[in-house]
């Protein structure tokens, strides 16, 4: 008895379409062959494999794979050794369309088989990893999954590192990223649609939410923002992310991205919906607020007064980093009337041989920090810590002992640029080291009244921001109440019984816990009848 290999799986992949620019495959085995060596050149990587035996009635074959995309141990044991040892093919009077439902349904082996009509669809099956299968007489090609490229191996995330919690991010592979969103959220609600974008590179993008969950308003507009896109090349999670971001001239993310799974699971949880791109471990989560920027996934595994402590320190940090130098420059230009005397004498004593005036000495202090940091970035990974350190360390005194800048103003700068390290997200803290500059320069020209009045006009752009819909400052702008349990600070999870509305999820309720803290259970009676009573 023979088992009988079906192709069902046809079901939840996208049907062919076939446009006015398609070209069909023919029937002639040779012309298909001639056309695809036309389409891709002489590429040493492409194999072409030929079987055919003129003596008897065996339809003659056409393998096509790119060595170094598919495994080939599974190409040879899947799918070549069971057609040169399948007998039935041998059998007289066996037609063209027998032979293409036999080789379909019984001989190949593998676990994904689809259908080819068209040379442009063939071609995106085979740079896939697909070994396709070309038949005398069919104008219809079959694509065997086969792929096994090599992969980087999941490391720990180099961006976003964590004391307790997982240690596993994503990898380049869209695949990969998709298995560790499955085995996270092992529930049937999981949704994912995979789409092919850029002209050149056709790269696999995966959309991942939650069925009755994520917002579906939200969802139509991601989907009709990926549909529009028409590029060349999608190489990095930036180019989609600035593609479908919302549009406006703003230095504020309104995208999120992250290469934890685990942050992409609770995000999803939350009523956000996932985008998972092949070829960088960085994923998109969207929509998102100014708040979910500051929220870190340790957040939740170590205990809500911890939490708590170290996310108002993240807030403070945020602040310092984008005030500290302005308010400097502003309050020893313009209004030293409200230092205490004492300071006012110490910091006119060490402003008494630099012979620039605050802000240039800021502005100075601030690029000089910025050029090591670039620099221990693109530095060899052996030097670069040790260059950046050393390079702080001796610019800072030596510009201190040479009176080109006060120590009032290096100490500043050092303390702003540990600030702005402490925001978990890099895409909120590269913002604020641009809105620096410019706070910098209003306060060197206005004092704090330019201050003041470049806050009000930020917050007001972050008010008038949305991210596919969803206001940006939501939801302390508008207020609900109800929804601040995690905001500012992390209650227990007894207290957050509600999913949180800020992006516009659908189901409420996530627990079904008591609303106040478990009490520990009284002390057991005593033993009656004891030898000690």
């Amino acid at each position: 008895m023979k088992l009988r290999f079906l192709s069902n799986h046809k079901a939840a992949a996208r049907p062919e379409t076939v446009t006015a620019s398609s070209k069909p495959l023919e029937s002639s085995l040779d012309a298909n062959v001639a056309e695809i060596k036309r389409r891709i050149g002489s590429s040493s990587d492409v194999v072409f494999r030929s079987l055919s035996n003129p003596a008897s009635a065996f339809p003659s074959l056409t393998f096509i794979y790119i060595d170094g995309l598919v495994n080939a141990d599974l190409v040879t044991q899947a799918v070549i050794q069971p057609l040169t040892d399948c007998r039935d093919l041998l059998e007289p009077g066996l037609t063209n369309e027998k032979a293409f439902l036999l080789i379909k349904e019984q001989i190949l082996t593998v676990g994904g088989i689809k259908e080819c009509k068209t040379v442009e669809n063939l071609l995106g099956m085979l740079f896939e990893g697909n070994t396709i299968i070309l038949l005398d007489g069919a104008k219809t090609a079959l694509a065997a999954g086969t792929s096994g490229w090599e992969t980087r191996s999941i490391n720990e995330p180099t961006s976003q590192g964590v004391i307790r919690g997982p240690k596993e991010g994503f990898t380049e592979s869209l695949r990969t990223g998709t298995s560790m969103m499955r085995r996270r959220l092992k529930n049937a609600d999981l949704r994912i649609e995979e789409y092919k974008i850029g002209r050149r590179t056709q790269t696999g993008i995966a959309l991942v939410y939650l069925h009755g969950i994520a917002n579906e308003q939200v969802l139509a507009e991601i989907r009709k923002r990926l549909d529009a896109i028409d590029t060349d090349s999608i190489l990095e999670s930036n180019y989609i992310e600035e593609l479908i971001e919302d549009g406006g001239m703003t230095p504020f993310p309104t995208i999120q991205n992250t290469e934890r799974p685990d942050a992409m699971a609770g995000g999803i949880l939350e009523g956000q919906v996932g985008i998972l791109i092949d070829g960088t471990p960085f994923a998109l989560l969207a929509p998102a607020t100014l708040f979910s920027f500051f929220q870190s996934s340790e957040d939740y595994y170590q205990r809500y007064d911890i939490s708590s402590f170290l996310r108002l320190i993240r807030f403070t940090a945020f602040f310092v980093s984008l005030l500290l130098p302005a308010l400097y420059i502003a309050i020893t230009t313009f209004h030293q009337e409200m230092l205490p005397t004492t300071l006012l004498i110490s910091l006119a004593a060490q402003r008494e041989g630099v012979p620039f005036p605050a802000l240039i000495e800021a502005l100075i202090m601030e690029l000089t920090f910025d050029v090591l940091r670039e620099a221990g970035v693109r530095m060899p990974r052996a030097i670069g810590p040790a260059i950046s350190i050393v390079g702080a360390l001796v610019l800072g005194q030596s510009a201190v002992q040479a009176g080109l800048v006060s120590a009032a103003m290096v100490i500043v700068v050092s303390f702003t640029a540990i600030s702005n390290f402490v925001i978990p997200s890099l895409a909120i803290a590269n913002s604020i080291r641009l809105i620096r500059f410019l706070m910098m320069l209003i306060a060197g020209s206005m004092g704090l009244f330019g201050i003041m009045s470049f806050l009000m006009v930020l917050l007001i752009h972050m008010a008038g921001l949305q991210s596919f819909g969803i206001p940006y400052l939501s939801p302390v702008a508008p207020m609900k109440p109800p929804y601040l349990k995690d905001i500012f600070l992390r209650m227990p999870m007894w207290k957050m019984k509600l999913r949180p509305s800020t992006y516009g999820s659908q189901e409420a309720p996530r627990q079904n816990l008591p609303a106040e803290q478990p009490q520990a259970p009284g002390n057991p009676p005593e033993q009656q009848g004891s030898e000690h009573s």
